[in-house]
């Protein structure tokens, strides 16, 4: 014991390393960040609490979520270029391993380590693994070092955290928020618990209970809070699977320690209410270069493990591990199930059987990837916090350090019962965005908090601005910024929150990021998209329609009301249907209007009810030929003031893709008003 103890004391007592920049946290982020730093001279530390580089780019998020590639620039499309240059010159221009990496923003796990690898040994950086932060040294608002499970210190001039969950950010004393802020915080309209989220919802009823009248296993038991309220809970995790259908290279599903198939009773439950589902309908798997995919959460039930993690962003580090095995359990019985279970439609167990993980990556963790995917833990409380009108109106910045582009989207938050026993899982939005700019002030905390620390991940931002801040690229953009920000620091010895921001600018241009918006294609502008506001009458959006079924959402073809339209997949025939239910303003007759974007692919038979104060009447539309400007012509129909009336778009009977994009209701004149 005597010798334990003094071992102990030893390793305590280690001197403190010091370096001009700390960055903690290895992300993408952080590797870009510390690259960032060395190139403009300055010596810099990089620490990782566990074993790997990279975060989600080496950890099975290979299917980039990109937005618009022009708003990506500098180091973080540096990456980019990069991977496909790897693809080319190892396998050809020509090959089709170029072609999969969609111009380098798709790549296998073990791609992207290689080429975070080869930027950071030209930069003379070795990371440090199994550096867990434990403490701080603070002397006023500045953080003067840190200290690791390792019993190792580091002291740092400026400090970086990269890290998904802020915990540098929370131990130096700098304000954060953990999850939802309610609608009123910062006046945003999509903010809050959701009334209604389309997206991964239950297609068909589903009874949620047990015997006793309890929540089934992965239901919470709380109530559902009213629409707009905040909460402190988190968008669900997941792990992106890296798979393979190739039987070279095929490892089968692993059975987890204590896998208990009674735990999935509720997707028993949907496969037998829906057995003819297939493979694409519980997940996504997106083609990577060598039969490999980035495989994501897809459905009502799938790999993100809703509400599972709420406790996880302020969790000490043993809590952390049990959420992690938890969610790790989770999935490997999730697929698991599905490959072996019985009461599974054989169809889909054999679609299940010919997949499993790759054996070529992940080979250190079992091919199970290493890192969990933190969509979002804490969030600053910064010197500027961006908010919803960042995103949307306010979109361009006289500090801005680099741009966003992608969705705001966030996963569900909640499975939960509803009175009729029925599940719905709550809190997903996916609202498109036109390029913005993210300021330097987004980056910095407080002054009076901390005048030394940059945080380009967990950076100051509401949920919903969050929801396309937090992807990778962005992320890299960011950590790149920091990096900059950092050195300057250091050259004019002074706070972060003092940097001269028209040197920082300048600085970044030279190094090719972007960083206006100006000149991008703005959303509403393309001439594919109809705005829904400038059209006469009554329109009712997809987004505003009651759909039944599992509907999917794209943007791809035009012309389209919106932002966005509604279509079946081709799938599911006779089972799925979109009302439109305007609120008209009184009682008449309304010329109805029918938009869809057409293509070759498209229903020639869909069909089209209009129930109006006549009764129903059916109509089947050719969604293959040309939309009409204006809108396809389905008649005039009196209908009475209010809700009562509505336009139904089904599937049954169809073959080819049938669209649900909007309906408009105009006031015919001279119709006795």
């Amino acid at each position: 014991m005597r010798i334990a103890c003094l071992l102990l004391s030893v390793v305590f007592c280690l001197p403190a390393q010091a370096a001009d920049v700390v960055v903690y946290g290895a992300s993408a982020a952080g590797v870009i960040a510390a690259v960032a730093v060395a190139r403009e001279g300055k010596s810099v530390v990089l620490l990782e609490p566990g074993q790997h580089i990279g975060g989600m780019v080496t950890g099975g998020l290979g299917a980039t979520d990109h937005g618009n590639r022009a708003a990506i620039g500098g180091y973080s499309r540096e990456f980019f270029t990069r991977v496909r240059a790897y693809y080319v010159n190892k396998y050809g221009e020509k090959s089709p391993q170029v072609k999969d990496s969609s111009d380098g923003f798709r790549f296998e796990p073990h791609v992207a380590t290689h080429i975070f690898k080869t930027m950071l040994t030209e930069a003379k950086i070795e990371p440090r693994f199994g550096q867990r932060l434990v403490s701080v040294e603070k002397k006023g608002a500045r953080l003067v070092s840190l200290k690791t499970a390792s019993g190792e210190t580091f002291a740092a001039r400026v400090f970086i955290d990269a890290s998904y969950e802020g915990d540098l950010m929370a131990a130096a004393g700098v304000s954060y928020h953990v999850g939802r802020e309610g609608r009123t915080q910062y006046g945003e309209s999509l903010a809050g618990v959701q009334v209604y989220s389309r997206a991964h919802q239950w297609p068909v009823r589903i009874d949620g209970r047990a015997a006793d009248k309890s929540p089934l296993p992965f239901i919470q038991a709380n109530p559902l809070e009213k629409p707009g309220t905040g909460d402190r809970k988190v968008q669900a995790y997941n792990f992106r699977l890296c798979m393979t259908n190739r039987p070279d290279n095929r490892v089968a599903w692993p059975k987890p320690p204590g896998y208990d198939p009674a735990r999935y009773e509720l997707l028993a439950r949907y496969l037998k209410a829906r057995p003819d589902v297939k493979m694409g309908q519980l997940m996504n798997p997106v083609r990577m270069p060598n039969d490999k995919t980035d495989t994501n959460n897809n459905g009502p039930f799938s790999t993100d493990h809703i509400g599972a993690n709420w406790d996880y962003p302020e969790a000490d580090h043993a809590t952390r591990q049990r959420i992690w095995q938890d969610h790790l359990h989770y999935t490997q019985g999730f697929l698991y199930f599905l490959a072996n279970d019985p009461r599974v439609p054989a169809p889909l167990q054999k679609e299940i059987r010919n997949w499993g993980l790759a054996r070529d990556e992940f080979t250190d963790t079992n091919n199970w990837p290493h890192q969990l995917y933190v969509r979002e833990a804490r969030r600053m409380i910064g010197a500027y916090v961006m908010t919803q009108a960042d995103i949307m109106t306010a979109r361009t910045k006289p500090d801005s350090v680099g741009l966003g582009s992608y969705n705001t989207d966030s996963h569900h938050v909640q499975r939960v019962l509803r009175e009729d026993g029925s599940v719905l899982n709550e809190g997903d939005f996916q609202v498109s965005v036109s390029p913005y700019a993210i300021p330097y002030r987004s980056l910095v905390p407080k002054a009076e908090q901390c005048d030394n620390l940059l945080v380009p991940v967990c950076c100051s931002a509401s949920h919903v601005a969050y929801g396309t801040i937090r992807m990778e690229p962005v992320y890299m953009i960011l950590g790149q910024a920091s990096g900059v920000a950092a050195a300057l620091a250091i050259q004019a010895d002074t706070a972060v929150q003092k940097v001269d921001t028209n040197k920082l600018t300048a600085l970044l241009t030279k190094q090719k990021a972007v960083l206006s918006p100006v000149g991008l294609p703005v959303r509403g502008s393309d001439p594919r998209r109809i705005d829904p506001t400038r059209l006469p009458g009554v329109v009712v959006d997809d987004t505003q329609a009651e759909a039944i079924g599992d509907w999917k959402y794209s943007t791809a073809m035009g012309p389209l009301v919106g932002v966005g339209y509604l279509h079946d997949g081709d799938e599911d025939k006779g089972k799925m249907r979109v009302r439109f239910v305007p609120r008209l303003p009184q009682a008449g007759k309304y010329a109805v209007r029918l938009y869809y974007a057409p293509a070759s692919n498209r229903a020639s038979n869909a069909v089209v009810v209009i129930h109006s104060t006549a009764g129903e009447k059916r109509l089947t539309v050719d969604q293959r030929k040309a939309l009409p400007e204006g809108g396809l012509l389905l008649g005039e129909f009196d209908f009475a003031a209010g809700q009562s009336g509505w336009v139904e778009i089904r599937n049954e009977g169809t073959k080819g893709h049938v669209i649900a994009d909007a309906v408009q209701f105009v006031p015919v004149v001279g119709a006795g008003r």
